[in-house]
């Protein structure tokens, strides 16, 4: 039977259903309650761009967008998106789904964390950052109903929202810094950790193997 919550229909397929059930038995509330609100937030806001993606490549790539922050997911050689999207093709390959699906969903859960170049791409990679940026960040908030929000985070709550993510992005990521050059994940480790310098673009150019 088909769960719905402020007017969305999460599927009730078996590739919806087991994509729950990983993330919900391997990864915390925390996790599990954003990944959820970002699923929700994102399709919201497809429909406020006027665009339709697939619920379950948008599902799958909501869920399983964050993975890579905690084990047994994450991996200490690259950035965590990365992680996510490499385990949510393996997902939806070994349930039948095209190469071409699954590439989707890879970008989707790889670009997550870039601003604007998502919207420009297919309705599954755009809604993704949308439901992202709204749960995280609050942009376009005011593009989804008060009665809507409401009924999002009664089902899925975000208490101390703010401080917990940003705590989980810190244990996440700080085992790898270098990964985080050149990413939002940067500012992050900037705030938090008083030693970390941040990898500098001019710095780079500068100092290349280029002679001039």
């Amino acid at each position: 039977m088909n769960e719905t919550i402020a007017g969305i229909s999460i599927p009730d397929s078996t590739l919806v259903i087991e994509a729950t059930e990983l993330v919900r038995d391997t990864t915390n509330e925390l996790i599990y309650n954003h990944s959820r609100r970002v699923f929700l937030f994102g399709t919201l806001q497809a429909r406020a761009l006027g665009t339709v993606p697939d619920p379950e490549l948008l599902y799958v790539a909501a869920l399983f967008h964050d993975l890579g922050l905690v084990a047994p997911y994450k991996s200490d050689d690259q950035r965590f998106e990365l992680d996510g999207a490499a385990h949510a093709r393996a997902f939806l390959t070994s349930h039948g789904f095209s190469t071409a699906d699954g590439d989707t969903v890879w970008t989707a859960i790889a670009l997550h964390t870039t601003p604007a170049v998502p919207y420009l791409m297919s309705p599954v990679i755009a809604a993704t950052t949308a439901g992202v940026e709204t749960d995280v960040l609050g942009i376009n908030l005011d593009r989804i109903s008060a009665a809507e929000i409401l009924e999002v985070t009664a089902a899925h709550p975000r208490p101390d929202f703010k401080k917990r993510i940003l705590a989980a992005f810190l244990a996440g990521f700080r085992d790898r810094p270098d990964t985080t050059t050149g990413t939002v994940n940067a500012d992050v480790l900037e705030h938090f950790i008083p030693s970390f310098r941040r990898a500098d673009f001019v710095d780079t150019i500068e100092n290349s193997a280029w002679s001039d």
